[in-house]
């Protein structure tokens, strides 16, 4: 069935499913233009609410509705350790993620389970920030972005489907969850480990006004912002991480 997430759901299009995952959205990569950053919000936060006034509404509704989220809920927080109890931030991204969360809550209003996955940096083969990162640092111009001391915090895209399904199958998980690996580093030591994995040296660093000037405020607030986020919920839940080392899973990834 084809969706367009700015229109709202017959009720009967979704009704009589286990569980639902979303994760439709605008692309966050590329100048945050003013065009931009309404479609990143419309997408999440309107697609969002039609989906789960949809589900609300259905006469079969499902027992479960995952709906992502970012850590970028978080804001900037220095060496701040993050859980899913720390409060919101400033800026952009944690005022979309805010919105986007509260959308589910006509699901979770009828009675719908609803999980709002706080996403970190994916690592995959197949796409996203790790992909776009692969062609300076395979050519030997890789580096730290601003000071590199900024905390990122990742997980490997095996370990995002194994939280969703770990999800699933955990009644008593309900709200924020972070999705990050339990091993956040700072950018210094991920630009270093991508580089040793390609074998490859990481010496031209992106000083933060570069990186400003060429991304605007998505380079502030997605590169050179620093999220030590902690996978509280999971670990408490029993989550068992397949790669949570930053080289094991750099090196599954690329040499496979």
């Amino acid at each position: 069935m084809g969706w367009d997430p700015a229109r709202p759901l017959a009720p009967e299009s979704v009704a009589g499913f286990d569980a639902v995952v979303h994760l439709a959205g605008e692309s966050i990569v590329g100048r945050w233009t003013e065009a931009k950053k309404r479609r990143i919000r419309e997408s999440r936060v309107q697609g969002t609410r039609n989906l789960a006034e949809g589900l609300a509404a259905a006469r079969q509704r499902p027992r479960l509705l995952i709906s992502a989220s970012a850590i970028g809920y978080y804001g900037d927080r220095g060496e701040e350790t993050l859980r899913e109890d720390s409060p919101s931030g400033n800026g952009f991204l944690p005022e979309v993620c805010r919105e986007w969360e509260a959308a589910v809550k006509p699901a979770a209003n009828a009675g719908i389970r609803t999980v709002q996955m706080r996403f970190g940096l994916v690592l995959s083969r197949s796409g996203g920030a790790l992909q776009k990162m692969l062609f300076p640092f395979r050519m030997g111009v890789g580096g730290n972005m601003g000071n590199g001391r900024q905390w990122w915090s990742w997980v490997d895209i095996d370990d995002l489907v194994g939280a969703v399904q770990h999800v699933i199958k955990t009644d008593t998980l309900r709200g924020a969850v972070n999705v990050v690996a339990p091993t956040p580093v700072r950018n210094a030591e991920f630009t270093k480990t991508l580089a040793s994995v390609l074998s490859r040296p990481a010496i031209l660093p992106m000083p933060a006004f570069a990186a400003r000037l060429v991304f605007g405020q998505m380079g502030d607030e997605l590169l050179l912002a620093s999220q030590r986020v902690e996978p509280a919920k999971l670990m408490a839940n029993g989550y068992a991480f397949q790669k949570p080392d930053l080289q094991r899973a750099l090196s599954a990834i690329l040499k496979n």
